[in-house]
Formats: C-alpha cells, structure tokens, sequence
C-alpha cells in the first residue's frame, strides 16, 4: 500500500456538482386512520414493476450516477476497495459420515463455492460453484442440507437477491444434479431424514406480484428421493393461522424431527415427531409465542432447550416430552447476569456462549450443568461458526473483531486447545488500529455501549471523518466483526463506531424489549446520544459525522435526521423500513408488528406516525447529504419504502446538500449479492460520504 494522503476540500468545490432531480408525479390518495387523514401522494411507486415506475427508476439512476461519476476519486476508492478483498476466505469445515464440506473463496469470487474432501486430508473437489450458475454473479446459494450418509446434497438457490429460493439435489459422488428442482421456497431450511428432506414454501404467487404480494400460508413438506415433486408429503400447515411459518429440523440422530412455528420475528412454539415410536404425530412440546425457545439436540429422549421463559438473559434446560409442562423443566444451565447466545454439542460436553459487555466468552460444561473450564479465545472479540459433533473430540471455530480478520481454529475437545487453521492474508496491519469501548447516558439515563475504531496515535481534533453504524431491532447484536470494507475509512485517518443500542439483543430480553413498539424512541434516543457523545469527545464534528444503518437500520437513519437534522452531515438509510403506516401491506411485513405495531391499531398508529421517516419530512428543513439504497428485487423490505421517502426528501428539503437515491436492478435485501456489486456499491457509498465532507482521500 503507498502513502496515505488526506485533502481537503476548498468550499466552492463540491458546490460545483449540479444535480437535476427528475419530476415525481403525485397522485391524490389519502388514507383514514382513527379520524386521522394521511396523504400518500407517492402511493403509485408501490408497483415498482409498471412501466411508469420503471423509467422513474432510471431517472433517478441516471441523476445519482452522474452525481457520483464527477467525483474525482471515484475510481481509487474502487480499485482500493478491489486490492483489500483479494484474499482468500475460507468458513468453517463440517463433516457428514467422513465427508467434510466448507466454503471457498478466491478473494474476488463474486460467490463463495462449496468444497467437498474425504476425510480432514482428502484433496478438496468442487462440489458447487454458484458462479457458474448466472454470469453476473447473482445466483447465491441460499441453504445447503447434507443427508446423513453423505450422499447427497440438497441445496436451494435465490437468484437476483429475492427471499424466494429454488431446491435441487446434487448426488455428491457424481456431482452431477438429479430430477429434483422445487420452486416458490422461502424461509425455509433443508432438514434431511433417511432418503428424504423436509422444507418449507409458499403457493406460487400471482405473475406480476412475486415481490410485492402478501406470504400467507407457509407449509412444511417432505420429499421422498426418487420420487416427483408432486408426489411431496404436506408435513404441517396451519390454514386457521395464515400468517405463522414454519422451519423444520432434524436431531443429528435423526430419531426427531421438530418445527418451530412463528407469528413474528420474535417468539415461537416448538412440535416435535418421535420417529422411534411407531405411529407417532407432531404433538407440541412449546406452545405459545411469547418466548425464544431453540432446540439444541436431545439427551436420551429429552431435550436441551435454550430458552428465554423465565430468564430474559437466557438459560439451558431439559424437556421430557412426556412432561413438557414449564413448570417440568429441569435447569440445566440457569440464567446469569451475562447474555447466554447459544450453546454446541462437542464431545458430550457443552459449551456455551456468552455475551460479556457484548463480547464472546465460551464456559464448558457437562450434561448435568457443571461448569468444568472455559474454551480461551484469542483476544476481545466474536466467537462466530462452532461446528463440531457431540460425539467427536474435533471441532472448528470462527473467531473475529474488528480489526482480526476473520480466521478459522481447529479444536481439540480432549485437550481444551486451540490452533489457527486458516488465517487470511488481508493487505492491512492490524496493529496499526485500536479498538476501544465506552459507555455513554442515552436521553433517559440508560448506559449505552459503544465501539470505536480508529488508527493509533489518532489527533482529537474534532475534524476527523466519522461513520457510525446502528440497528437497534428485532433481538439482533451487532457485536465486534471484521469488516474489510471499513479499512477505506481507518486507512484514511477515519474513525468507525457502533452503537449498541436498545431494540437489539446485546442484553438480552429486557433490552430487546425497551426498543420495541411504544418504546421504540428510545432507539432513535440511543442513536442520538452516540453522536452527541462523538462530537463532545472531539472525534469528530456534525459535518464530518456520516451515519449508516441496514434494513430496519435504514429506518433508524430516516427517523433520526428528521428529529436532528443538525447532527449529521452524511446518512446512508440502506433497504430501510420508511412508510411505517403501510409496512406490513407487503410480503412478509406483517411479521415485524412485534417490533414496530400496527397501523390498523389505534395507539400503534399515533406511535408510528409521531416517528416514521416518510411522514416526518419537514418542507423547506435542511437535511445532510443523504444517498438512499435498495434493490428492484428486495422481496422483504420492498423497494416502495425507499421509492417514496427519496420522492418525498426530494420535493420537501431545503438548501444544497443531495437526497439521491441508488438502485440496484438485479440484487434484493442483501444477502448474496455478489462482490463485484458490493464493490461497486460501497465505492460510491465511501466516494459520497468523503465528497459531502470535503475531503479527498489519495493512495
């Protein structure tokens, strides 16, 4: 890497971009809530497939792309970000009777592909290539199930980066695809038993309202080898109750099958199938939604749980099936002051993952709850994949923060030791970097944490380019991870912060909860108070304090540039969730009420009304430079949310700063979108935040 330079610009420079937003057509639609009038005069936007919102997508393309082509480093932020990502990566191996698999790739792979050896030192063969599938890169391998006698893969592919993913089979020997290809699947994992495998999926959608249609009526279904899709067993639905899905899994012993069913994101009940019993049927082990709870394995026809109920920090208990009342349950690893995230099975012992101050830490334990030592990691940071057997003394582990990459270990059960098994080789020193943690009063009092990233040595000058990163939702940590995409911003005297705020699930239930529905200001208040507390601290200042969030992080961005406005200089609200009134009207939004409520529910609506970011623009407020992103095939988030809050930023806002908005026409809500589109996608992202600062990053 050659010698970093940091410009800054004179003030009539970046004045010199003109932008001509195009027109956007309002139409005279206004909704009733509870006596309440609502316009929405951008309701048209909605179809996004009519011929009139497709030239509108290219107008608005056409106005951001020339924008972000007349910055002068455009391109070395591009070639950069291209030199960091050639690196090998490689996941965690997993084994099926003697086979293992892992991931793959070369460093600019626009997908990952799955590798199959025999044994840990067979020569690896390609078993999948998802590249070879769509030649711009957009088919991604969704979900992979591996039958027990390692003859088979079945494997699901979404293409363009929609939720809906199609099934296929691969004998493993051959590496050739059989007579198996099941579509309109979604939300759905691959649970082998025998010569067969249960999924879940939807009914075919209407033609035209593929991502845009309400997801009713989720089924699981079994497929027999050797025999048509039509010929499929209906497992389980539930056509008195719509609106619930269903994931199935298998035990490793294959002696159960288990469903977990769900009405939201948060919450589920659990059936299970006893296959040792001749005759047997779902019966429900789990009733009701208002807990976590996730199966881990069974201990001789009891099973461990990993469950919420009665424990907001979470705990480990044992379910006879026979008794499975709550009150039944015998605690195998009680609830402590530290979040309990997940628990692996590794050679009939347990080792469970804490989050301490949202950092991993992994006790080993046996059957009974004996704590018997602790797996040491390598620093402060995430324990990622865990993959092992309960009956095999091997294992691997992924391990992170945000300045090591991340690497894989090989594990040694009978010894309690570790060793790198791969590390990557990342063009960046990270010794160069520090990682400190804080805590900060939110508005309330509530003590937040928060990250920061930066170079050692770095001046507090108050003038140093900023991004902090937020989501607060849905029971999701955002806890220390590698990022390669972040070394543009540290390498260029920047500084990365995120901020674990409330509506995530760093601390458990309780956390979660005072983030959720008529408590979800208090999210925007945490955000707040993040950058309040980096320009006090002389990090930064407003105009050199860029914000960023994904999904119900975008949301996160919208609502708090309407309620400060003064704070930001630079926000990127990312496939966000921005009508607030009309969320759940599409696909799979009606899940999310747990989170934010409802508009059809009079207290919910003046709730979501007082903070959604379409709703609050103010005319002629002045906003930071704000670049909008989503995809034409976000089948979640629909890409309306995006559509009307850019049309509304665009007419209303007042002063010189850009509301652009940026449009991928073959990706979705993010997962598997391929490298070569990532990079293209934060090239632009860094190149509009370092513009709208003034400052011009060389190599």
């Amino acid at each position: 890497m050659g010698l970093l330079f940091i410009v800054v610009f004179a003030g009539s420079c970046r004045r010199q971009a003109q932008i001509d937003y195009p027109e956007t057509a309002t139409v005279d639609v206004v909704d009733t809530y509870f006596g309440v009038e609502v316009a929405d005069p951008f309701r048209w936007l909605e179809d996004h497939k009519s011929p009139e919102v497709r030239e509108w997508i290219e107008q608005q393309n056409r106005a951001t792309f020339s924008y972000l082509e007349q910055i002068p480093f455009r391109e070395d932020i591009r070639n950069r970000l291209t030199e960091i990502w050639n690196f090998e990566r490689y996941t965690v191996p997993f084994w099926e009777n003697g086979r293992y698999f892992f991931y793959k790739n070369d460093g600019l792979q626009n997908q990952s592909v799955l590798f199959a050896r025999e044994g840990l030192d067979g020569e690896p063969r390609v078993l999948l290539d998802p590249n070879l599938i769509a030649e711009d890169g957009t088919a991604a391998l969704a979900a992979i199930g591996i039958s027990g006698d390692a003859r088979y893969l079945a494997y699901s592919i979404a293409q363009g980066g929609s939720d809906w993913n199609e099934i296929f089979v691969r004998n493993i020997d051959t590496g050739q695809d059989l007579e198996v290809r099941i579509p309109w699947v979604k939300f759905s994992g691959i649970a082998w038993r025998g010569n067969g495998f249960y999924y879940s999926r939807f009914d075919a959608p209407a033609p035209g309202q593929e991502f845009l249609a309400v997801n009713e009526n989720h089924r699981v279904y079994f497929h027999q080898m050797g025999t048509p899709k039509s010929a499929d067993r209906l497992v389980h639905s539930n056509p008195a109750n719509p609106r619930r899905t269903f994931r199935a899994f298998t035990t490793d012993d294959e002696r159960f099958l288990l469903i977990s069913e769900a009405e939201t994101t948060f919450g589920n009940a659990v059936l299970f199938r006893d296959y040792s019993i001749t005759g047997s049927q779902l019966a429900y082990l789990i009733e009701g939604f208002e807990y976590d709870n996730r199966v881990i394995d069974h201990i001789d026809g009891r099973f461990l749980v990993l469950t919420n109920n009665q424990a907001p920090m979470y705990r480990l208990v044992l379910i006879d099936p026979a008794n499975s009342a709550p009150e039944n349950w015998t605690e195998v690893i009680p609830e402590s002051d530290n979040l309990l995230r997940g628990v692996s099975m590794i050679y009939n012992r347990l080792f469970a993952h804490y989050f301490e101050n949202v950092m991993s830490k992994v006790y080993i334990y046996t059957y009974e709850g004996n704590r018997i030592g602790e797996l040491e990691l390598p620093g402060i940071g995430t324990l990622g994949a865990f993959s092992g057997k309960r009956d095999e003394p091997v294992a691997f582990f992924t391990f992170s923060s945000f300045t090591f990459p991340t690497t894989v270990f090989r594990y040694n059960a009978q010894t309690n030791t570790h060793e790198v098994y791969f590390a990557p080789e990342v063009d960046f020193d990270p010794n160069a970097f520090e990682t400190r943690q804080v805590f900060y009063p939110s508005k309330d009092g509530t003590m937040i944490p928060m990250f920061i990233t930066h170079k050692k040595g770095l001046r507090m000058n108050g003038r140093n380019p900023t991004l902090l990163y937020g989501y607060g939702g849905f029971n999701i940590s955002r806890p220390p991870r590698f990022d390669v995409s972040r070394l543009i911003l540290l390498e260029n005297g920047g500084v990365f912060a995120v901020a674990n705020i409330r509506g995530g699930g760093e601390f458990g239930q309780e956390w979660y909860k005072a983030g959720t529905r008529l408590n979800k200001q208090n999210v925007f208040d945490d955000f707040i108070a993040a950058a309040e507390y980096l320009i006090a601290e002389n990090y930064t200042s407003p105009r050199r304090l860029a914000i960023h969030g994904v999904s119900n992080g975008g949301l996160l961005i919208g609502a708090v540039i309407n309620q400060r406005p003064d704070l930001f200089g630079v926000a990127f609200p990312d496939v966000g969730v921005l009508d607030m009134l009309r969320f759940h009207r599409f696909t799979i939004g009606w899940a999310w009420v747990t989170d934010y409520g409802s508009s059809e529910n009079e207290e919910d609506f003046h709730n979501l009304l007082a903070y959604s970011p379409l709703h609050n623009i103010r005319d002629g407020q002045r906003y930071p430079a704000v670049l909008v992103t989503t995809a034409d095939h976000d089948d979640r988030v629909v890409p309306a949310h995006s559509f009307k809050y850019i049309a509304e930023l665009q007419r209303s806002k007042a002063g010189s700063n850009p509301a652009l908005i940026r449009i991928e026409t073959r990706a979705g809500h993010g997962a598997g979108k391929p490298v070569s589109m990532v990079i293209d996608e934060l090239a632009d992202m860094y190149s509009f935040m370092f513009y709208n600062m003034g400052i011009r990053p060389r190599y």
